[in-house]
């Protein structure tokens, strides 16, 4: 059977305990065993972590430790795990720690305009995760993210909505959801999830579904192919 670990904690207000709660029910319903954990000593046992097929991590600002955050960036990169996150839970974890947002492929730093309505822009034919997905309106946080080059951008929102700042620059395609590959393993996200209740929007949930599936994924690559891993590891200096 397929393993998932769930760490949900930091920022209350995005109801991370309820987000953890929903993706643990979709990942049961698709036949993984999850374990849910609200602490980040989770990610300190390493030869766990190296077995599981998917980390999700929902976890808002804090910090994280240099051993804790080596836990998760091995187990992906060096073992194939699956991550797989949303909103603040994965790409605003830890505005400190530039690894977690290298292995993540993006950073939030903006939602101009608090909760607004806005338009969710598919990349046609670019990922099955969006495969026959149609464009849809959510009313959330319009997260304006700063993304690395590398990622595949699946899904866009066009800026600005809400005046700020940022409008002196015209119109722009921020993304939405994005995968990428790091290491052996493989990443997805999604910006959506102020709330819990946003996934109540078919396609926002069902993008989730199938990144999780996604991500996880590469893991049974992992396993069958049996890959050298350290094949991307470097002694030479990273910091």
């Amino acid at each position: 059977m397929r393993k998932a670990l769930i760490v949900w904690g930091g920022w209350d207000g995005h109801e991370p305990e309820l987000v953890a709660n929903r993706f643990s029910r979709i990942l049961r319903a698709e036949g993984f065993e999850t374990e849910i954990r609200d602490t980040l000593d989770a990610y300190l046992d390493y030869e766990k972590l190296n077995g599981l097929d998917l980390i999700v991590p929902v976890w808002t600002m804090g910090s994280i430790t240099g051993e804790q955050c080596k836990g998760v960036v091995e187990a992906v990169g060096k073992y194939g795990v699956g991550l797989c996150g949303c909103h603040g839970g994965m790409c605003d974890s830890f505005r400190q720690s530039t690894e977690w947002q290298f292995m993540t492929g993006g950073q939030w730093v903006s939602h101009p305009g608090g909760e607004i309505e806005y338009r969710v822009n598919i990349k046609r034919g670019s990922s099955p995760i969006t495969e026959g997905i149609r464009d849809f309106t959510v009313v959330s946080e319009q997260y304006y993210v700063h993304v690395d080059e590398a990622i595949e951008s699946l899904a866009t929102t066009r800026y600005p909505v809400a005046n700020y700042y940022h409008a002196a620059n015209g119109e722009a395609d921020v993304t939405v959801m994005w995968t990428k590959r790091w290491g052996h393993g493989r990443v997805f996200y999604s910006s959506l999830g102020h709330h819990d209740d946003v996934f109540e929007i078919p396609e926002a949930q069902e993008t989730m579904r199938r990144g999780m599936l996604w991500a996880a994924e590469g893991k049974r690559i992992f396993n069958e192919t049996k890959p050298d891993p350290m094949r991307y590891t470097s002694t030479a200096k990273m910091y």
